[in-house]
């Protein structure tokens, strides 16, 4: 049995095996102690080309989107802007000075003016009332009444015209009050400032509330205690805190009744020189193809209210 060789069981490789963990097996040392090294290097690698990737993604994403909106209020906005623009401007300057200077436009725009201030009067007294009441105040009726001053945003301005109109038309139910006191309301001035004042109900007040609800009743408290009264708790307590909202709430209020439409066109009639707005002079222009009027004082109209809705966010980042 010594004679045995005992070759047979030795190893036919020459080369000792590797004890260490992921080594390749008959590779050089050098190449296998660096072996783990490459793989976790390899690992690193990949998961930063991933996170490059992704963050591309996002990024084109978010670009994208930025774009969609860009394109979305380029159409709605800036183009009807160019087009009126170019419509004013295609007979030339002069054109637009005698259109806007007409008789029949001073007088549209006159009255447009007239109705604005006192529907923005009204509503920066009553409109501040009624929300200090809502929010200051619990008494029953006051949720169906605060879900109503919503109403003029879900009912077209022409139904609201139409309610005015049964309301003080020549067979209407309140109209033997209004000849027994000898005014007219439908198809004349009172009844266009009520149409607008219904139509711009909730600017005023919405805007005023919240303010209301996070400036609290704390100050107003301690003011009373010093002994001022209300008017004078109001005065200089509430109403500084108020002022950005006010403020506010009456440039979208004057914003929106200067472009009134639907409302005032049925309670009014359009009657030209008498009863006619801007806005419905721009309509009987526009019908009677009088494109250079139509266009010069929807451009005067529009830009007027583009200045006061960048006003309004203006005060409203100051009021932030």
């Amino acid at each position: 049995m010594s004679d045995i060789n005992t070759d047979l069981w030795q190893p036919t490789d020459d080369r000792a095996p590797d004890a260490s963990h992921g080594a390749v097996r008959g590779a050089p040392p050098d190449a296998r102690a660096m072996a783990p090294g490459s793989w976790s290097s390899q690992l690193s690698r990949a998961g930063a080309a991933g996170r490059a990737i992704r963050r591309w993604s996002a990024a084109l994403r978010r670009r994208l989107l930025i774009g969609l909106v860009v394109a979305y209020m380029a159409v709605l906005i800036l183009a009807p802007l160019g087009a009126l623009v170019a419509g004013a401007t295609s007979a030339g300057p002069d054109a637009i000075v005698r259109a806007l200077g007409d008789p029949e436009v001073v007088h549209a725009f006159a009255l447009t003016l007239l109705i604005s201030v006192v529907v923005l009067a009204v509503h920066a007294v009553c409109g501040t009332a009624v929300a200090w009441v809502l929010v200051r105040h619990q008494f029953r009726g006051r949720r169906l009444l605060n879900g109503l001053i919503d109403l003029p945003f879900a009912v077209s301005p022409v139904i609201a015209g139409y309610m005015l109109i049964l309301l003080f038309g020549r067979r209407g139910v309140l109209t033997p009050l209004t000849d027994a006191l000898g005014v007219q309301v439908a198809f004349a001035l009172p009844g266009m400032i009520l149409a607008t004042l219904f139509v711009t109900l909730p600017f005023m007040i919405r805007e005023l509330m919240p303010v209301l609800q996070a400036f609290g009743v704390e100050q107003e408290q301690a003011a009373a205690t010093m002994g001022a009264s209300g008017w004078q708790t109001f005065r200089y307590v509430t109403l500084p805190a108020l002022r950005w909202g006010f403020l506010y709430g009456l440039t979208l209020t004057f914003a929106r009744a200067l472009g009134e439409f639907g409302a005032v066109l049925v309670v009014s009639g359009g009657i030209q020189g008498r009863t006619e707005t801007a806005t419905l002079y721009i309509f009987r222009a526009l019908d009677d193809r009088q494109y250079v009027g139509a266009y010069s004082a929807a451009l005067v109209l529009g830009g007027l209210s583009l200045a006061l809705v960048l006003g309004a966010e203006l005060l409203r980042s100051k009021e932030r």
